[in-house]
């Protein structure tokens, strides 16, 4: 039962630009021993790896960084990251990873010159990795998650393919809202369009969604899950795709960064030109920035990019022929991008939201995973967890 017009929720390639561009999930992070990437191995998908050491730097007012300056701006930027995490471990309770950076940004980044880098590797190497500003996320547990090795790579046609692949022959009843699950003897499932009653069911509701209660249970979920879901957070990542005619950036590059004046404005840019041969710009807003933009139009959005992107290449550059921005937190079917960590939640949180109920209800997504959060393959790990759970039950062979 999928409340949307398509499949694949938060993994969404769109063709309305006259190529496939995703909205939602872009890489396989760690190819290595990583269950997506075998799915692609499988359906023989293309793929792309994302050199992030090939990147463009630029200052705030548009003068490039040069291979000596990106250097140290990386040595600078690892050895903060390094003193943090020693800083963190000297706690004796949680608190919010902005706090401990507040208390040291005097010593690391002493002039107005120093804060802005500063804040541009937060913003990128942090808050665009966990949708989440320093300020809500926690010291202790705030990065947290494994990692599966080697390179990431992109999809140049999209991320969809797999979710085609996996739908496949199945039984996807599109546009049907959920309301209610009441579970006792079996599982019925209200929707916009009827009931549906099986002897399991699987739960993917994003995070956000459950905690927006836009779905009631019957009776309500145990209060370790409603504790859970109310404890760890919905962060936010949102895109904006430029097309262009022609491209008039570091065509080599694969990102392109922004030393912004403002922390987060356009820190990032992917390079599509680089993957695909289209001339695409694919700008990125997190936490914050993202949900300031999602309160501008369109428009707006659009030209607050190219102000940036004017800066850097100069007010000779054209306009886009067409852009696309997204809004997750207004999506009412996620209320947000992927979950992360605040002060005073961890581990144990994804693990209660992974536990099934009454032997009834089951739950898969990227926030039921404790290993592998906030990333496709915990999702997809996650339903392949919940289906043996399920066919380890005793009345396994009647499951819808």
């Amino acid at each position: 039962l999928e409340a949307r017009d398509r499949s694949g929720g938060r993994i969404w390639t769109d063709n309305s630009l006259g190529m496939p561009l995703d909205m939602g999930a872009s890489w396989i992070h760690g190819i290595r021993g990583n269950p997506v990437t075998e799915l692609a191995e499988e359906f023989g998908l293309e793929t792309a790896v994302t050199d992030y050491d090939n990147q463009i730097i630029y200052d705030y007012d548009g003068r490039k960084l040069s291979e000596d300056e990106q250097e140290e701006l990386e040595e600078w930027l690892a050895e903060l990251a390094e003193e943090v995490e020693a800083a963190g471990e000297e706690l004796d309770s949680d608190a919010a990873m902005g706090t401990l950076i507040d208390a040291i940004v005097a010593k690391v980044a002493p002039n107005p010159d120093a804060l802005r880098k500063l804040n541009y590797g937060l913003n990128t190497l942090i808050e665009h990795e966990y949708a989440a500003d320093v300020d809500e996320l926690s010291v202790w547990h705030g990065q947290y998650g494994a990692e599966f090795d080697d390179k990431d790579v992109i999809f140049p046609n999209g991320y969809g393919q797999i979710v085609q692949h996996l739908a496949a022959g199945l039984d996807i009843r599109l546009n049907h809202v959920v309301s209610q699950i009441a579970y006792g003897d079996g599982v019925t499932v209200m929707t916009n369009q009827g009931e549906f009653s099986a002897a399991y069911a699987i739960v993917t509701l994003p995070l956000g969604v459950l905690q927006q209660g836009m779905v009631t249970f019957s009776p309500p979920l145990p209060a370790a899950k409603q504790t859970a879901v109310s404890k760890l957070g919905s962060g936010l990542l949102n895109k904006t795709y430029f097309k262009f005619e022609e491209p008039f950036w570091d065509k080599e590059a694969d990102l392109i960064g922004h030393i912004s004046a403002q922390k987060g404005e356009w820190a990032e840019f992917l390079n599509l030109y680089n993957y695909t041969g289209q001339p695409v710009l694919l700008g990125f807003n997190a936490a914050e920035n993202g949900r300031y933009l999602e309160t501008l139009s369109d428009e707006q959005i659009v030209a607050d990019g190219m102000r940036v992107l004017r800066t850097l290449y100069g007010n000779d550059i054209p306009d886009p022929q067409a852009t696309f921005s997204t809004r997750w937190a207004a999506d009412p079917f996620a209320f947000g991008a992927y979950s992360f960590v605040p002060p005073g939640a961890g581990e144990a949180e994804y693990e209660a939201l992974s536990k099934p109920v009454a032997d009834l209800l089951f739950f898969a997504g990227e926030a039921t995973h404790p290993q592998y959060p906030a990333t496709v393959h915990g999702a997809l790990l996650s339903g392949y967890r919940e289906a043996e759970r399920i066919m380890e039950e005793p009345r396994a062979e009647a499951p819808v």
